[in-house]
């Protein structure tokens, strides 16, 4: 009786608000150059100089946007109008997932026009910033300078850095999430413009390929992320006020992310080299859980669909239940065991 109360209560929701307004989150966050159909109209054209080392262009792609970009739950301390490009590709991974799997809501609710803009927001930065087959740019401006900056991006007049990875400063975490998020907006473009399909899957063959040749974590390839990824550690932040900062979470490893990315090149090429990642780099991960921005297990056990259902990718490769059961018993902890808000979201 009480879960079909808490079902009649839910149904008073207007989810086709919730998406139009979850989707215009992600307008006030652009960068660059705005279109003529920008409907946060407040918003103005801003960072029109982003630039790489060598003059190229990363304009473009979404500033950080106090970090709910992500889904992550910290207190800041300035509008943070650095363009990260783990936080973002993880962003439009998980927008066009659920494009995919749910395509026939976002048609429902009048948003899956609004859904593809968001997408290509995002991977035509991406595109910008894969400036070769080894090479992405990580991430524009300096967390140090940006983080002491109170204003609007319209108004921003300091320098704007671009940082790297590289061969010999390798960051397979982004470059495999980057990878993820083209192969999966790939998927969401191949009925609707197949060429610009195309070349979302080489960029993200080439990144994936990139990330799992030349291992390594992103955060240690270059010193100015290492002052968003260290909690509570400002040694490489002086500038900052020590009581006023709160540092962001350091990424744990780049092996979810290998797994995350090769579930998602698989998914989009069925090439079978991709699992052999996965039966290779899964053991590391395989008592993790979560999924967030950093942590990319549990996605990774769920990013397969059989029909109208989710099924463990792990599970239906291998014939082994264990994978899908530790995603459930996951999913019945969460529910069962975890705080909830007085109108039923899980706090975790």
């Amino acid at each position: 009786m009480k879960l079909y109360i808490y079902i009649l209560f839910l149904a008073t929701y207007d989810y086709k608000d919730v998406l139009e307004k979850s989707l215009l989150f992600y307008e006030a966050q652009r960068s660059g150059k705005l279109p003529s159909d920008q409907k946060v109209t407040w918003r103005k054209d801003s960072a029109l100089n982003d630039k790489g080392n060598n003059g190229e262009d990363l304009t473009g792609g979404y500033y950080d946007g106090k970090d709910t970009l992500y889904f992550i739950n910290v207190d800041l301390i300035s509008g943070d109008f650095v363009k990260f490009g783990f936080q973002m590709s993880f962003a439009i991974t998980v927008i066009a997932w659920g494009v995919l799997d749910h395509k026939t809501g976002y048609q429902t609710a009048n948003a899956l026009d609004d859904a593809l803009k968001t997408i290509k927001w995002g991977t035509d930065y991406f595109i910008k910033a894969h400036t070769s087959e080894n090479e992405f740019y990580a991430q524009v401006a300096s967390g140090t300078v940006d983080h002491n900056y109170w204003g609007r991006p319209e108004d921003m007049t300091m320098e704007r850095p671009a940082f790297k990875i590289t061969t010999s400063a390798p960051g397979s975490d982004l470059a495999a999430e980057t990878a993820a998020a083209l192969a999966a907006a790939s998927l969401v473009f191949q009925s609707v413009d197949s060429a610009y399909s195309a070349t979302l899957l080489q960029h993200g063959i080439q990144l994936f390929n990139f990330a799992n040749t030349y291992r390594g974590k992103y955060s240690d390839a270059f010193a100015d992320v290492r002052c968003c990824y260290k909690k509570n550690s400002l040694s490489h932040c002086p500038s900052l006020k020590a009581d006023i900062f709160v540092c962001y979470i350091s990424s744990s490893g780049y092996e979810d992310e290998l797994v995350w990315g090769a579930a998602w090149l698989y998914r989009a090429t069925n090439d079978n080299s991709y699992l052999q990642v996965i039966e290779e780099v899964y053991p590391t991960i395989q008592y993790y859980i979560g999924f967030n921005w950093d942590q990319k297990a549990g996605g990774a056990d769920v990013s397969y669909p059989l029909d109208t259902d989710h099924l463990v990718l792990l599970a239906k490769l291998t014939g082994d239940s264990s994978y899908s059961t530790k995603m459930e018993n996951y999913c019945d902890t969460m529910f069962n065991s975890q705080q909830k808000t007085p109108k039923g979201l899980i706090f975790i």
